[in-house]
């Protein structure tokens, strides 16, 4: 009975840590159902926007203070590629990427907040798109 006891409290061990690390797979990038969640929701609304082939949209969103791009999947949606999102401001120079990852369903979010100065912004996905960054734009 005590042996019987052992290998039940070692299984039940086993199955909590399988499921916590199951659980804990999921991250941010999958959580989100638009591109506005992704950044946060509140007050950003989608500012402009680039296909990249027919598998992901690049969005720049914007709240009033901050830019946010998302790369946002729409073809291999649920299978982890190569998906990549990046912003920069003109003032710091400073690139704000996710990058060299797999996603599910898109990259990002990454912000700038970039007050009188112009920024870059751009994407990648994988399977049929290209990488894709815009000129100095969306100034002020």
């Amino acid at each position: 009975m005590r042996k019987f006891k052992q290998k039940a409290a070692l299984t039940l061990t086993a199955a909590a840590m399988i499921a916590g690390s199951v659980v804990g797979v999921s991250g941010p990038a999958e959580a989100a159902s638009s591109p506005i969640a992704a950044c946060g929701g509140g007050s950003y609304h989608v500012i402009d926007r680039h296909n990249l082939g027919s598998v992901a949209t690049v969005y720049l969103m914007y709240d009033g203070s901050t830019d946010c791009v998302v790369t946002w999947k729409t073809a291999y949606v649920g299978t982890p590629t190569r998906v990549e999102a990046w912003v920069m401001n003109e003032s710091d120079r400073v690139e704000h990427a996710d990058i060299d990852k797999d996603y599910s369903y898109y990259a990002g979010p990454v912000k700038t907040t970039a007050p009188g100065a112009c920024i870059i912004w751009g994407g990648y996905a994988a399977g049929g798109g290209d990488g894709w960054y815009s000129d100095w734009s969306h100034c002020g």
